[in-house]
Parts: structure tokens; sequence; C-alpha cells
């Protein structure tokens, strides 16, 4: 599992693009469970995960944030984070990705979807928090014996949250550094899978007027690009 956590770290910015794509394309997108008046409360339901996804996400990288993003390709950790969400959750940012997979399902309306993008995650997911252990374990010994002890691995506990960012600035601009991409990324798929969606059930005539199209692009594509010129001028420093 280790050694498979590995390959999955290494290959991971390759590996779920891929995955999401073979999904798409293995199943055509149908009513859920044949019903059409389900088709809006799945997609409803898959933004309310997705916004859980995410504010998990931001909650976790706007008060302590984890360097933990790997140095050449493999697992890396400078400190053992223990602090903000991590002092209730052992790999918040993960459960977060899961429930944005779970999300994509949601308004996928599609059962390979299902059969293929939330199998895959689990897999991938489990996989390298096995490696990150494993290595945790090794450079800090009992120290993160302790602290698995404490904390669980996937469900968080939030009690006493508040005594634990007491005192604690959170950090919007760092949340807009390294988080703008996951978003743009999950927005943009959601779009595109209630699109595929809906143009698959009901034709061109499930989809809204291109000028709306165009226009919620166009805004979507200038905000990117407006948080990605300040990073990269050194404007917008997390």
């Amino acid at each position: 599992m280790v050694k498979l956590g590995n390959f999955f770290f290494r290959y991971r910015n390759v590996l779920f693009p891929l995955a999401f794509v073979v999904a798409i394309l293995a199943g055509r997108p149908e009513y859920p469970f044949g019903r059409p008046d389900m088709d809006t409360a799945f997609a409803l339901a898959g933004v309310v995960v997705a916004l859980l996804g995410e504010t998990l996400r931001v909650l976790t990288i706007g008060y302590e944030y984890i360097i933990r993003g790997g140095r050449n390709s493999k697992v890396y950790a400078e400190t053992l984070v223990q602090g903000g969400v991590f002092a209730h959750c052992r790999n918040p940012l993960y459960v977060g990705n899961l429930l944005i997979a779970l999300s994509l399902a949601l308004v996928s309306d599609s059962y390979a979807f299902y059969l293929i993008f939330i199998p895959f995650a689990l897999l991938a997911y489990t996989s390298i928090v096995a490696a990150e252990e494993a290595y945790l374990r090794g450079k800090f010994g009992a120290e993160y014996d302790d602290y698995c002890r404490r904390v669980n691995r996937w469900w968080p506990r939030w009690a006493g949250f508040s005594r634990s960012v007491e005192g604690m600035r959170f950090n919007w601009k760092r949340v807009l550094v390294k988080e703008f991409n996951t978003m743009f990324s999950v927005v943009v798929a959601l779009a595109c899978l209630e699109l595929l969606s809906e143009f698959s059930v009901h034709g061109t005539s499930g989809l809204p007027p291109t000028p709306y199209l165009i226009a919620g692009a166009f805004v979507w594509l200038s905000l990117y690009l407006l948080v990605r010129t300040l990073k990269k001028t050194g404007r917008l420093r997390g």
C-alpha cells in the first residue's frame, strides 16, 4: 500500500484528471433512478457537498497550513503540524477532496462515474495516506504515534475547535494563493458535468442561452487570471 501511495502521490496531478475524463466517457448521463424529479435534487446535493469539501479545505489552509506538498514529487514534511483543523482530523485536505469527488458524482448523473471515479479516489487517497503515515512515523516517531492516538485519521471530531484556533489569525491571502486553483477547477468541473448531463438528457434545449454561457465563462476566467496575476507579481502573498 505504501508503494502504491508513493506512486499516486507522484503522479496525482495526472492520474486524477485522467480518471475524471475516463469516468465521463465511460457512461451516458441519465436521470437518477430514472426519475426526472430527482435530477435537480442530486445537482443541489452535489453543490452542497462540494461547498462542504471546499469549506473544510479553506478552514484547514486558513488557520494552519501544512507544508506537506512533497519535495521532488515525494512525500515530505518539515514539521508535524498539529494545530488548527489538524488538531481534529489528521487528513482534512484529503477528506475535503473526497467530498468534492462525491459532489462531482452527484452532479454527473452517471452510474459509470460513481463506479469509476469514487473507487479510484478512495483507493488513491487511502494509499497516499498510508505512504504519508509511514514517512511521518519514521521521521517523528513517538510524537507522531501520540498524535495518531489523539486525532482521527479521517472523521473530524470538532469538539473544542474554538479552543484550537484561539489566538490564531485566519489567513485569507494564503487561502487565495494556495486554494484558487482547486476552487477554479471544482467550479469548472461541476459546471461542465451539469451542462453535459442536461445536454445528454434534453439536447440543446437543456442548455442555457449561449450568451449566458459565454458571460459566465468570461467572469470566472477573469477572476482566475486576476488572482493568478496578483500571485505571480507578488502582490498577493500567503
